[in-house]
């Protein structure tokens, strides 16, 4: 559920069949294709995956080309770099028993003037990921990774900046949820300018991680 600042993991009951019927659903969706205002430029190819059992949730922001090309998460360089993070290899990244995926929106935005990506779609958000998240009551600790997600899951209490919310990683922490920068190589300039964040935030990072996976 999304947050008035303070996060809430969700509580109640669910199970396979529940998420395989969202799941489908979820593949079925055209809504940002068919959209009056900017339709998505290209067939729509959903990306998301939910679990019944992991207790992490990876929230992101939107598939780039590659994945949605190929229909796999973070299956590019952005990838590579989040999994170093997180010090767990392919095979335990993709066991849908140790992580759960669900980005802000499931589809490749396409690109803007300049070539870069363009931002999450405003259609997924509202009409599916309230419903995906109650769908995964087990989950013990959300990675919110890049501003969009954060914005959305810390809701009323999300800092300006994103480097301001993952400064307060601690305090988010204690309510269950662990904010990121985008993984992109992009963002290699603001780790150097940043080192606290290999120094502090990826230790605990991966302490946590071994702590929901085990």
């Amino acid at each position: 559920m999304k947050s008035d600042g303070n996060i809430r993991l969700p509580i109640g009951q669910s199970g396979p069949a529940e998420i395989d019927r969202l799941l489908a659903e979820i593949a079925a969706c055209r809504i940002c294709r068919d959209a009056a205002v900017k339709p998505l430029p290209h067939e729509p190819r959903p990306v998301a995956r939910l679990s019944a059992t992991a207790r992490i949730l990876i929230a992101g922001q939107a598939p780039g080309l590659r994945v949605q090309e190929t229909g796999i998460p973070f299956n590019d360089a952005s990838g590579d770099r989040l999994r170093q993070w997180l010090a767990v290899d392919r095979d335990q990244f993709y066991d849908p028993s140790k992580f759960a995926m669900l980005p802000m929106s499931f589809c490749f935005p396409g690109y803007d003037a300049h070539g870069s990506d363009l931002p999450p779609r405003k259609e997924c958000a509202p009409l599916w990921r309230a419903r995906a998240i109650s769908s995964m009551p087990q989950v013990r600790l959300i990675l919110a990774v890049g501003g969009y997600a954060q914005a959305w899951h810390l809701g009323s209490g999300a800092p300006k900046s994103m480097t301001d919310t993952v400064r307060n990683w601690r305090c988010h922490l204690e309510a269950g949820l662990l904010p990121l920068p985008h993984p992109s190589w992009r963002n290699t300039g603001w780790l150097k300018k940043n080192p606290w964040f290999e120094a502090e935030l990826l230790p605990e990072l991966r302490a946590q991680v071994l702590r929901w996976i085990s």
